[in-house]
């Protein structure tokens, strides 16, 4: 009974996303509607498709999504019945839908599109907590800094949230209020040592210092589900990443970063951190150059240990949460 209510629920939402984005992809790139998927991991593996795994599923068979290559930082719709993410082919790249139960892939804005000028290097698009939009970082123009954008989801009214900036963005994660996002910045895109706080109906962004060990943020700063607390990919002096987390309001870090887990060898990298609830997190775990792999950690006041959930994957994220 289980499994047909979550088949059931997956077509009502290809149906739904057909409705509002008539811009599918010519090319395909998507599958069939039949995968069962109510709440997981989206990931990409090293073909470069996006990928879906439900936590009643078997994590060593999870389903492919897209067939085209070229996919990055998968995330996962507020409702569960999307994932959005950006398409690499050469030196350009798109923004673009896939449901969560299979279907048509949909492309929603692309490099140098004119509702956004000479916009390209899409990244880290992630859906606001009602579904309506999605905000992303991108470049406008080669060697610029980067900008916030926020589109609707079937690709129209284009806004930038972050004009005339001398500061660079990188992936934004919603507060549940969703009039905020969070987003790494600073100088450049290789020097994330701020996170911003920028209002997504307008006005200035405020920013605050990491401080603690963390030099710059590598990938990603999340918001956890209950909106008080802010998980980060921390780089250190030693070059490696550790998954760092701290109590965060709609303006700014209460107290010091802390580390996630209790790994302190320099070829330990971890990255790429989702929160599957309040209280646990996941991301990408890789040590000495192996195949990266998803771990969850339970978030407490001192450093845990990890466990694996999903073997031979690459830029995960957790939803519906």
């Amino acid at each position: 009974m289980m499994g047909m209510r979550r088949w059931l629920g997956g077509v009502v939402a290809v149906g739904m996303l057909g409705a509002c984005e008539p811009l599918d992809d010519p090319g395909g790139g998507g599958t069939t509607g039949d995968v069962l998927f109510d709440k997981g991991f989206a990931f990409v593996r090293t073909d470069r498709n996006v990928y879906v795994v439900d936590d009643d599923g078997d994590p060593n068979s999870p389903q492919r999504l897209t067939t085209a290559g070229g996919a990055y930082t998968p995330a996962i719709s507020k409702d569960g019945s999307s994932i959005v993410f950006v398409q690499k082919s050469g030196s350009t790249s798109s923004i673009q839908t896939v449901p969560t139960s299979g279907g048509s892939v949909a492309t929603l804005i692309s490099s140098n599109d004119p509702a956004c000028g000479a916009c390209t290097n899409f990244r880290g698009p992630t859906f606001s907590p009602d579904g309506r939009t999605i905000v992303f970082a991108f470049d406008r123009g080669s060697g610029s800094v980067s900008s916030l954008g926020r589109i609707a989801v079937n690709g129209s009214g284009f806004a930038e949230l972050t004009p005339g900036t001398t500061i660079s963005y990188g992936s934004p994660s919603f507060f549940p209020s969703g009039n905020t996002v969070l987003a790494p910045a600073g100088s450049n895109t290789f020097q994330y040592n701020q996170l911003a706080f920028v209002p997504v109906g307008g006005g200035s962004p405020s920013y605050v210092s990491l401080g603690n060990e963390v030099l710059a943020i590598a990938n990603r700063a999340v918001v956890s589900p209950d909106g008080r607390q802010v998980a980060l990919d921390g780089r250190l002096s030693s070059g490696s990443t550790r998954i760092f987390v701290g109590n965060v309001t709609a303006s700014g870090i209460s107290g010091a970063l802390r580390r996630l887990t209790d790994y302190t060898a320099s070829t330990v990298q971890e990255s790429f951190p989702s929160w599957t609830g309040s209280t646990e997190l996941g991301f990408l775990f890789n040590d000495s150059g192996g195949d990266p792999s998803i771990y969850r950690a339970p978030v407490s006041s001192t450093a845990s240990s990890v466990t694996l959930a999903v073997p031979a994957a690459n830029e995960p994220f957790y939803g519906p949460n």
